[in-house]
């Protein structure tokens, strides 16, 4: 397989990969694919593949390694080539350069490896525990955009609270949460260096003692938690009537979320394999849950009747069905009734702060009881070592006080 102008994209790499894999009989065999100015993808006939940087001293061909993929994507590998680049638009070696780096001594010793080398490492190793496979896409766009133009290609022991300073601060106030979200996997990756002998000392995109000197200041306003417009509980009882008059499967789909206070998507992707009706149970896997934790939920005789009431609309797996075969419902609907009921002004996540406020101001329920039927997680730990259970006995008390106060006076029902 030879190079080719055209641009490449994942789609493109995973087929080469794919032809160098199954090419001679299934034996394989080499290739390189190229994106455009220098920079080609070199595959393996066992279908492993990295990055090369290719040019010229005078007539002198010259290749540099970038790292292997899928850990150095290609938009991180477009970056580095075009750094490359702008190095030899200077007259400059990057072999030689990076020879030299490598062979420089460190304050960690004599092996050296450059921010982007331990980002692409971590992500590696870390890529089998993360649930969901976009969650190290996130890492490495944020990575990409953010921290490598600053210290991708520096040392991971030169590092320094400068450094991470001068990557956070345009965005700590405009894009606070990226911005936090990104200071932790820097503090991860350097951490990761330091336990493998790469740098020594303090990491310096530590939070404590380190750059909360820094950027809190300009951040305080910003790490006020910030919360759902919510329903005040006082008019839930008005809101179901209002509800009641409404037609379609988003209006029973609201309905099951207000009476269970369970989240937009545990409501959209239910399945009636789920459902234990003799029981009055709906099982959550594990695999749904913002805790990653299965989740029982008591279903009261109303939550009942709604499923009763739309099980014979519901012809394949999904308790609340979208327009499309097979498909749940989606996630935006619910909210798209609120607006069309005029409530524009609260959002469909804060009923579950509806269903907490009324807990804790008109009921004698436990704390521990309403987080465990919220699915909250105790930031106390050793409370939470304590609270095993989930209990639910207790729990299938409380939902049906709720489903008394928000069904009295009880809006009729379908037969």
């Amino acid at each position: 397989m030879q190079g080719s102008t055209n641009k490449l994209s994942d789609t493109r790499i995973e087929s080469s990969i794919k032809q160098c894999k199954t090419a001679s009989g299934g034996l394989g065999k080499r290739g390189i694919v190229g994106d455009g100015g220098g920079l080609y993808l070199q595959i393996s006939a066992s279908g492993n593949a990295s990055w090369i940087f290719r040019y010229k001293i005078g007539y002198i061909p010259k290749s540099i390694g970038l790292g292997a993929y899928p850990g150095v994507t290609l938009r991180i590998a477009r970056e580095k080539a075009a750094a490359y680049r702008a190095q030899r638009a200077e007259g400059r070696d990057p072999s030689t350069e990076k020879q030299a780096l490598v062979a420089g001594t460190s304050s960690a010793g004599s092996e050296v490896k450059t921010f982007d080398q331990c980002a692409a490492e971590y992500i590696m190793d870390h890529r089998a525990e993360w649930k969901n496979a976009k969650h190290a896409q996130q890492w490495e766009n944020t990575l990409s955009t953010y921290a490598s133009p600053v210290i991708g290609d520096k040392a991971a022991s030169d590092i320094t609270v400068a450094d991470i300073k001068r990557i956070l601060s345009p965005i700590w106030t405009t894009k606070h949460e990226t911005a936090t979200r990104l200071r932790g996997r820097i503090e991860s990756i350097l951490g990761w260096a330091t336990v493998h002998g790469l740098r020594t000392g303090d990491n310096p995109a530590r939070w404590k003692g380190h750059l909360e000197h820094l950027l809190a200041k300009s951040s305080a306003s910003l790490r006020v938690k910030r919360h759902h417009p919510a329903l005040p509980y006082t008019q839930i009882q008005e809101f179901m009537r209002a509800l009641e008059s409404q037609e379609g499967m988003t209006r029973w789909a609201l309905e099951y979320l207000i009476l269970t206070a369970c989240r937009t998507t545990e409501v959209c992707q239910a399945q009636w394999a789920e459902i234990d009706h003799e029981k009055k149970l709906w099982t959550i896997p594990k695999e749904r849950m913002k805790a990653g934790k299965e989740h029982r939920v008591p279903l009261s005789e109303r939550a009942l009747t709604v499923l009763k009431n739309v099980q014979p609309l519901a012809k394949g797996q999904f308790v609340f069905p979208g327009g499309t075969k097979n498909k749940p419902l989606s996630n935006m609907g619910m909210a798209m009734l609120l607006r069309r009921m005029g409530y524009d002004k609260i959002t469909v996540h804060g009923f579950r702060s509806t269903f907490r406020d009324w807990v804790g101001e008109t009921t004698t329920h436990e704390f521990l009881v309403a987080e465990a039927a919220l699915a909250h997680g105790l930031r106390d730990q050793t409370v939470a070592a304590y609270a095993r259970g989930d209990l639910y006995d207790k729990r299938f008390a409380l939902m049906r006080d709720w489903e008394a106060y928000c069904t009295s006076p009880r809006p009729p029902l379908l037969s």
